[in-house]
């Protein structure tokens, strides 16, 4: 059946923005509250005039928060922007004059990655992939270094996914995004490219098709100022390429004449740095714009000289076959082709018609694209928790049976995990994880809370298992998830709780680590209730066909009585050899069981990174919300996870303020402490094992 016809705006889910940070009265604030205007709105907003930078009204004092980056591609828009909006004209950016930029720098590379036998027997090798658009924050202050709150769109489904659009832009505020960091960073660590967004509206959004004009305007040369600049800001900022949507109606041959070329500049000049670019099913070659649903002689060239295209939501399962022909006739892969699937509304209740997509009894048709899969939170309650984010996440990627090994039993909704092979990116040592989805109530460190402020900040997100959650046993089946009334470090930890009757099984991890002599595999575990007899799950191979259970070896880990606390199993693998393909846990209980894993490592030596160096205080502000900071460093030498920055308190304690893996961070809202005329911070190295280096600290005066 026809898709319905979807707008394809930004609607943005209001909210405080706040950067993680100390707790109590020393909470560091990242932004303010979210501008007024509507990202789609259809005029642009009124409002005061503002002062250079962040938008600051006259008068106030300025805002040093960082936010992540967006312009109009030349021309502004008439009037003045509201509350918090700044205009910004992308042919005017230069990185040597951005202050922004080093907070909005990527610092991870994207991962190398490797697909494993699937756990599931109708998932596929080699066929459908997925994109998905995903809004994260309103286009204008969305903060550049996480916020002090727990309610976010923390994805942690990677696995399936193979392009993440940062999507987003309004009329209102600005058309060109640039992805945030911590976005890139947890998305490159899991081996996903990001596009950052180039959004000309339809006209009664406020779309005015000079701004498609001038994106596409050339210099005294004949070239394209505009496609420069987008890979400047690309690989300035770290990120992956565009996701190009010209939706803004009037426009006729010679226009899409010249969207085409600019579009074969922007790849060619793109193609040197790694960059791709994704088409969306809009404007055609006539200049026109006519959403087509399928590939076709109208948007062809586009998709031939983009590297993918999004078939917009008018497809049909004969459109899509033809398009995958047609495709193949032009010499491209039919899996360059995301179909839409508009799920903003309604998630997994949505009504599509998969077999036009990803039958089970035939070869996949084409790939397709989630618009907008963060109704996974949207959807719940103004009061939602983590947890029932993460809940609603799973079954969302997953399937009902909340087990990529178990048939999903009919339902309507088709789970990527159902049909689309997982993918992992653990393939060196050291190898560690602490079970942080990128979001907490409060901040552990060896299973102490040095912060009991909420927090979010992806980047800070740790290498989670991809497979959620394969259980393997003859008995009761456990409740597996991720949990965060406590932790080791970061802010969750995996709960296994329920009544055992026989052994438990829990798949974690698909890795090609290698294995030689001395490589050790740590176990940070305790038991909420017991007690529960551990043993550590290892693979050397894999199984022989997908949805066989990996053949795992048993490695002895102690037994844990409940309410005894964190412990740490360190056990050494002299009996393995070859490649380290599957890692687990099996348990072993009699009756109510409550285990909690907070940390794996496997490595051989223990290394501690070098320290960061030159701390100081760039820029500072104060309001009536307190003190903010603006702080650089100069980064370690060698290997760095990321970076944690914390306050001296005056009797000697430390209180964690934040972590990033940039070299720049931002804290607002400090106040003094009774009796203290400076304050102290310190910001030291994390390495991947999670050890930490000495601090670099400086102090400044109140």
């Amino acid at each position: 059946m026809p898709q319905p016809v979807v707008p394809t705006r930004l609607v943005p889910n209001r909210r405080s923005v706040v950067l993680a940070g100390a707790a109590g009265a020393a909470a560091a604030l990242l932004a303010p509250a979210p501008p007024s205007a509507a990202a789609s709105s259809a005029a642009a907003p009124s409002g005061a005039a503002t002062a250079p930078g962040r938008g600051t009204p006259a008068g106030r004092t300025p805002d040093l928060r960082p936010y992540a980056s967006y312009w109009f591609p030349d021309s502004l828009p008439a009037g003045s922007p509201g509350e918090g909006i700044t205009w910004r004209s992308l042919s005017t950016w230069r990185a040597e004059d951005d202050p922004d930029l080093p907070f909005n720098t990527a610092a991870v590379p994207l991962a190398r990655r490797f697909t494993p036998v699937p756990p599931s027997r109708t998932a596929r090798t080699g066929q459908a992939r997925i994109q998905s658009l995903v809004s994260f924050d309103h286009t204008s202050g969305n903060p550049s270094q996480g916020a002090p709150t727990a309610d976010y769109y923390a994805l942690t489904h990677w696995a399936y996914l193979d392009e993440l659009v940062f999507w987003g832009g309004s009329a209102g505020e600005g058309l060109i995004l640039a992805p945030n960091a911590p976005v890139v960073d947890a998305a490159h660590r899991n081996g996903v490219p990001v596009l950052g967004t180039v959004f000309l509206p339809p006209v009664h959004w406020g779309g005015d098709l000079r701004w498609t004009r001038d994106l596409v305007q050339r210099d005294a040369f004949g070239r394209f100022p505009l496609a420069a600049k987008l890979v400047e800001v690309a690989t300035a900022h770290g990120f992956d390429g565009w996701f190009v949507n010209a939706e803004t109606e009037g426009g006729d041959a010679a226009l899409g004449a010249e969207m085409l070329a600019f579009v074969r500049d922007l790849r060619a000049r793109g193609e040197s740095a790694g960059l791709r670019i994704t088409w969306y099913d809009a404007m055609t070659v006539n200049g026109t714009v006519g959403w087509q649903g399928a590939l076709n002689e109208l948007n062809e060239d586009f998709f031939r000289t983009a590297d993918s295209m999004f078939v917009d939501f008018r497809w049909t399962p004969a459109r899509l076959a033809s398009s995958g022909i047609r495709a193949g006739r032009i010499g491209r892969d039919r899996h360059e082709l995301w179909a839409g699937v508009d799920v903003e509304a309604s998630g997994w209740n949505k009504v599509v018609d998969w077999d036009a997509i990803i039958p089970r009894d035939r070869d996949h048709v084409v790939s397709y694209g989630f618009y907008r899969p963060e109704w996974t939170r949207n959807h719940l309650p103004a009061d939602r928790t983590p947890g029932q984010f993460h809940a609603a996440d799973d079954r969302f990627w997953t399937g009902p049976s909340l087990d990529p090994s178990v048939p999903d039993g009919g339902s309507g909704w088709r789970a990527p995990a159902t049909a689309v092979a997982d993918r992992s990116t653990v393939t060196a040592l050291p190898f560690a994880t602490t079970f942080n989805t990128g979001h907490g109530l409060r901040w552990y460190e060896n299973g102490t809370v040095t912060s009991d402020a909420e927090w979010n900040h992806l980047g800070l997100q740790d290498l989670l298992p991809g497979r959620r959650w394969v259980v393997r046993t003859e008995g009761r089946r456990p409740t597996v998830s991720f949990d965060f009334a406590d932790a080791w470090r970061g802010g969750s930890s995996v709960l296994v709780a329920g009544t055992l009757d026989a052994p438990v099984t829990v798949e974690l991890h698909a890795t090609r680590l290698p294995l030689g002599p001395g490589t050790v595999v740590e176990l940070a575990h305790r038991a909420d209730a017991g007690p529960v007899t551990v043993e550590l799950a290892v693979a050397t191979r894999e199984p022989e066909r997908p949805g066989d259970p990996v053949p795992y070896r048993y490695v002895p880990a102690g037994t844990l009585r409940g309410g005894s606390g964190w412990s740490t199993a360190t056990l050494r693998l002299n009996g393995f050899s070859g490649s380290l393909r599957g890692l687990g846990v099996r348990l072993t209980g009699d009756g109510a069981v409550a285990y909690r894993l907070g940390g794996l490592a496997v490595r051989r030596a223990t290394v501690r990174p070098a320290a960061p160096t030159r701390l100081r205080v760039t820029g500072s502000a104060t309001d009536g919300e307190g003190t903010g900071l603006r702080l650089r460093w100069t980064p370690a030498p060698g290997s760095v996870r990321h970076y944690e920055l914390h306050r001296v308190l005056p009797g000697g304690g430390r209180r964690f303020l934040g972590g990033t893996c940039q070299t720049a961070f931002h804290v607002s809202g400090l106040h003094p402490e009774p009796g203290e005329r400076a304050v102290r911070i310190e910001v030291r190295a994390v390495g991947e094992l999670y050890t930490t280096s000495s601090s670099a600290s400086v102090v400044h005066p109140w």
